[in-house]
């Protein structure tokens, strides 16, 4: 027992990572892996099992609870942001610098660019079987969307981008509630699960477009894995080069998010509040007193 505990000891002192940012980056990197793992297990399933297990209240049941645990897992670390609009929205609120979120956003892109390469192998076999032994974006038998987001043949550029500043804009609004150290509208420990349960309302009422991916990481990540799979750069031009779009417009759904909550919510807040992480499994807040002073 004694040998166990020191063997661990060492262990931690030769591999622990000192950099806080490096350390908050591993954090993102893992909470988006956990996130697109799941998201596009889910997607898997709802595509592949053909009718069985075709139903979206399961998918975005499950969406929802993804980004719940990859909360949970790094919300100690790092905040748990997971998304770089999140990240975005906090760095305009200056809640985090700005020099985290080149940073965050690589880390979390890696996060979703392995994540969804653990599905591909586990599904690989299924995935190939039901393209008949072909990798195609469009058509019947298409798997392409197991892992990132296309448009709906009815879908124009100009509505998917407003859908998804909307979806985004909703997203972060809540986020930034529910985070918000003044208010605390959720009992701490239930920050997570609020959060999941937000983006699982969003999909139901904003998912039919383009399946709401609302997070530039979590579509950039696997487009660039499923590109490199074997569907080709064709992921980047299909839909009238879509690609851009989930990558652009929920940075700028952040912007709108963040602005809507400042002069609607949080300006009308009287007490003086600091930027503070108040819970492991949720985003730091920035003081929207000391945010309309400056």
């Amino acid at each position: 027992m004694g040998i166990q505990r020191e063997t661990l000891r060492r262990m931690a002192t030769t591999f622990r990572v000192r950099s806080v940012l490096a350390k908050q980056c591993l954090a993102e990197c893992l909470g988006t892996l956990i996130h697109t793992m799941l998201s596009c297990g889910a997607m898997a399933q709802y595509t592949l099992s053909r009718g069985e297990q075709r139903e979206f209240l399961t998918l975005t049941f499950t969406l929802g609870f993804a980004v719940a645990l990859g909360i949970l897992v790094t919300g100690k670390v790092s905040g748990a942001h997971l998304n770089p609009a999140v990240t975005f929205a906090l760095c305009l609120l200056a809640c985090e610098p700005w020099i985290k979120f080149p940073f965050f956003f690589v880390a979390q892109t890696l996060g979703a660019f392995f994540g969804s390469g653990i599905m591909f192998g586990l599904y690989h076999n299924a995935i190939m079987h039901y393209g008949n032994n072909q990798l195609t974006i469009i058509g019947p038998n298409s798997t392409a969307a197991i892992f990132t987001t296309y448009p709906s043949e009815d879908l124009t550029v100009v509505n998917g981008f407003l859908d998804h500043v909307i979806g985004t804009a909703a997203l972060i609004f809540c986020i930034l509630t529910i985070a918000d150290p003044l208010k605390r509208p959720v009992a701490t420990g239930l920050e997570a699960f609020t959060i999941g349960f937000v983006v699982l309302i969003v999909g139901l009422s904003m998912g039919f477009n383009s399946k709401y991916c609302l997070n530039p990481a979590r579509d950039i990540g696997p487009r660039l894995f499923s590109a490199m799979a074997g569907w080709g750069y064709d992921v980047f031009s299909t839909g009238n080069y879509w690609f851009w779009v989930p990558v652009l417009s929920p940075i700028v759904g952040a912007m709108f998010g963040v602005l809507v909550y400042q002069f609607m919510v949080g300006l009308q807040v009287e007490t003086k509040s600091n930027c503070t992480s108040h819970s492991e499994e949720t985003v730091k807040l920035t003081s929207v007193k000391a945010k309309g002073r400056r």
